[in-house]
């Protein structure tokens, strides 16, 4: 039997699982019992409305109802199956797999998430150890106050005869550096216990403003509708606590509004219903594509239609501004790859480029990014133009024929022959 087909047979197994009785459930999602039973006996066919119903009642996805786990089990195997990076003859009987050995089947996609959790722990690790600030910062704090009291004790050992106010003084610099030290050790050990956490590192600027924006889920309403400015907003944010933060925020912020006031949402919508084309948006709002990426970006996902990413950087490819999506791993510290259709745009100023991509050692999704680069500045003989680049990245439905195969950053990516390498992988088995 189809599994299409036995959604009423989900249905009457997890009202059992919750010691449910048929009428009860009936009567919660406003049926008759006798039309229930005609149902979990798979006589009727289930849609729409009653289908989200019975779901919220029972307290699962209507997904689980229609497709049944073992759907989600065989995505997981064929995910697996894909980041192999071998050919699988058998692939095309995933499902026959899972239906004859389901506990095999489990066990194989367990071990496939397991990997992947590893891998994106691994990532948050390195990049932490390679680019955090605050971690430099600290451990040179400690090394410069180390050597300063070697250097005095070494003055106190090795000198024979030193006048009491010289000694005194020396005295003086080793309780000063010592406490120092202390101080020292002590804030790097408290940072070192709070990384994994996973609360927002008060100091670091970049880490402060994804807080403030993840806060707000990317869409700023109230100034959008004139009822808070970005200096109330930014005044008002708990998320923001250097002024380096509040200072990049306010920067966000002011070009938010500015965004906002060229495309206001009522009208995007509207535009929006008749399909997804930046470049005639642009045309129809008298906006550049730079600004039209921005924009679709911090529309609420009902409005879009579908979630996305963004990712902004400068002319030396750091990072200033990242929505994640999921499944596409942006580094939160560094340059990201190489292969990225940001930085193509970056050689290409004012270019629109669009590549469909998927992401080494990734699960098996698609995405579509849509790239392009601007000057920052109005163009000048005098003086060269400054270039930012936005991509704007959006899911597929399915993994496309020939795609551009991308990596996350070079530390922790499984890609192998790669031109664009800059460092070995940590992933990498001869490493």
């Amino acid at each position: 039997m189809a599994r299409d087909t036995l959604t009423g047979s989900r249905i009457r197994k997890r009202r059992l699982f919750l010691d449910l009785r048929q009428a009860a459930l009936a009567r919660q999602v406003d049926i008759s019992a006798s039309y229930l039973n005609l149902i979990e006996h798979n006589r009727r066919r289930i849609g729409g409305k009653l289908l989200v119903d019975i779901a919220r009642a029972l307290g699962v996805e209507p997904s689980m109802l229609t497709e049944g786990a073992e759907v989600a089990l065989i995505a997981t195997l064929r995910e697996a199956a894909a980041d192999a990076g071998k050919p699988v003859a058998e692939l095309d009987h995933a499902d026959e797999f899972a239906g004859r050995f389901p506990g095999w089947a489990e066990v194989l996609a367990g071990e496939h998430r397991r990997v992947a959790s590893l891998e994106r722990t691994v990532q948050v690790l390195s990049d932490r150890l390679t680019h955090d600030p605050h971690l430099a910062a600290s451990l040179h704090e400690v090394l410069s106050t180390a050597a300063s009291i070697r250097s005095t004790a070494s003055i106190l050992a090795e000198t024979g005869e030193l006048e009491p106010e010289w000694r005194d003084r020396f005295h003086r610099n080793l309780n000063e550096d010592s406490r120092r030290l202390a101080e020292s050790s002590k804030s790097l050990v408290s940072f070192l216990d709070q990384s994994n956490t996973g609360s927002v590192r008060r100091g670091v600027p970049q880490e402060e403003l994804e807080a403030f924006f993840t806060a707000h889920d990317y869409h700023f309403g109230s100034l959008e509708q004139g009822q808070a400015s970005p200096e109330e907003l930014v005044a008002a944010s708990p998320e923001l606590q250097s002024d380096a933060a509040r200072s990049t925020a306010l920067n966000a912020l002011q070009q938010y509004r500015a965004d906002a006031e060229k495309m206001p949402l009522a009208a995007i919508a509207q535009s929006l219903s008749g399909g997804f084309d930046p470049a005639k948006l642009a045309t129809e709002f008298h906006s550049d594509l730079p600004q039209v990426l921005r924009r679709l970006a911090a529309l609420p996902e009902a409005v879009l239609g579908q979630p996305c990413g963004l990712v902004i950087c400068d002319a030396s490819g750091a990072v200033l501004l990242r929505k994640p999506i999921a499944g596409f791993a942006l580094p939160r510290f560094g340059a990201a790859c190489p292969l990225w259709p940001l930085y193509t745009a970056l050689a290409r100023p004012l270019v629109p480029v669009r590549r469909q991509v998927i992401q080494h050692g990734r699960h098996a999704a698609g995405f579509e990014c849509l790239a392009i680069a601007w000057p920052q500045t109005p163009p000048d003989f005098d003086r060269d133009p400054v270039y930012r680049a936005v991509m704007l990245i959006l899911p597929l439905a399915a993994v496309p024929a020939e795609p551009l195969a991308v990596g996350s950053n070079c530390r922790v990516c499984a890609g192998r022959d790669c031109v664009a390498r800059r460092e070995p992988s940590i992933l990498d088995e001869e490493f």
